[in-house]
């Protein structure tokens, strides 16, 4: 049977999947920080070579056209599908959202349609298998929150501005969110204080204190470009609140983590019922748990009092892949949607 790679082109990473006779058959994410350059996505390629030489098609959407690499999105998507076709080569078919897949030569036109509509690969392909489900996808950086209604994908919004004013594009994520984005205040030692804010720690630390955080899913480089063990996470911990990590216990410590990553879930539950209101799904529906936080996802649904169903589900990955093929979602979701 031919097999489709599919690819996600983020601004951080770099996600691909291969599909086969309608099944997840591998899934992988490369770090790719793109804001550095073209370069990086082709080392990211390179990286995934031993995986993609098996694919016999090739489908691809993006993110990454929104990095700070580009003087705008227009021109930001324009370059990636010349640098996807070459490559991929030109018969490479670009995820256009409402519109499906096209051609590089179509896709170039068409910047608006092609530009981060990665949610609505994973929501078409949830569609396919459910009538009814919220799919929440929480990556690095952002939560996609995403309705399906009636055998269709049912978001407000298209675009990032306005998927941000309908509660369905949320800037937070598992990794790469600054802490003082998530918290302006938090407890240590017994008395509430102010954060400092200036990129001193990101929720990686958050969630590696607390133990929550897989180190295969961090891929991009520390705040202070230090290590990522416990006592260097802590040591970045204590500058946000001006302090060294030896001003606290490791309990104290972990107890001022728990308390900013509880107000970042509080902001996606927060996120969730706004777009509930918005477009209803039944309290009987599950929710499709995405991402690198699938397992911070899956607390959400349960606190939602719903069903969790994992993409690899949805993707019917293979048992060898079920993880990342569920943090990989749009890249499978192409793959498995692709020719």
């Amino acid at each position: 049977m031919a097999i489709t790679a599919g690819y996600d082109v983020g601004g951080a990473h770099l996600k691909v999947a291969l599909a086969e006779n309608g099944r997840t058959i591998a899934a992988a994410q490369f770090a790719c920080p793109l804001w550095q350059g073209l370069d990086r996505l082709d080392a990211a390629f390179a990286q995934a070579a031993a995986l993609t030489e098996r694919a016999d098609f090739h489908a691809a959407t993006m993110t990454g056209e929104l990095c700070e690499l580009f003087p705008d999105r227009a021109t930001g998507v324009r370059t990636l599908v010349d640098r996807l076709a070459a490559l991929l080569g030109s018969g490479v078919h670009i995820w256009s959202g409402a519109r499906g897949f096209l051609a590089p030569e179509l896709a170039r036109d068409e910047t608006r349609a092609v530009a981060s509509t990665n949610f609505l690969a994973s929501a078409q392909l949830i569609a396919r298998r459910l009538p009814n489900a919220l799919l929440i996808d929480m990556g690095s950086t952002t939560t996609d929150i995403i309705p399906v209604v009636s055998g269709r994908p049912a978001p407000r919004g298209l675009t990032d501005g306005e998927r941000l004013a309908t509660g369905e594009l949320v800037y937070t994520g598992l990794t790469r969110t600054d802490l003082s984005v998530v918290a302006h205040a938090a407890p240590l030692r017994g008395r509430n204080q102010r954060l400092a804010a200036g990129g001193f720690a990101t929720m990686a630390d958050v969630r590696r204190i607390l133990g929550e955080l897989d180190e295969d899913a961090d891929q991009q480089d520390t705040a202070d470009r230090r290590g990522k063990s416990l006592d260097e996470s802590v040591a970045r911990l204590a500058r946000a609140f001006g302090c060294d990590g030896s001003d606290a216990t490791l309990a104290e410590w972990r107890q001022a983590a728990r308390t900013i990553a509880g107000q970042q879930t509080r902001e996606l539950r927060a996120a969730v019922d706004e777009v509930l209101v918005a477009t209803p799904v039944s309290a009987v529906e599950p929710v499709v748990v995405a991402g690198i936080g699938a397992a911070i996802v899956e607390q959400l649904a349960a606190d939602l009092g719903r069903a969790a169903i994992p993409f690899a589900d949805i993707a019917q990955a293979a048992a060898d892949c079920r993880t990342w093929a569920t943090r990989c979602a749009p890249a499978v979701a192409v793959a498995l949607l692709g020719p």
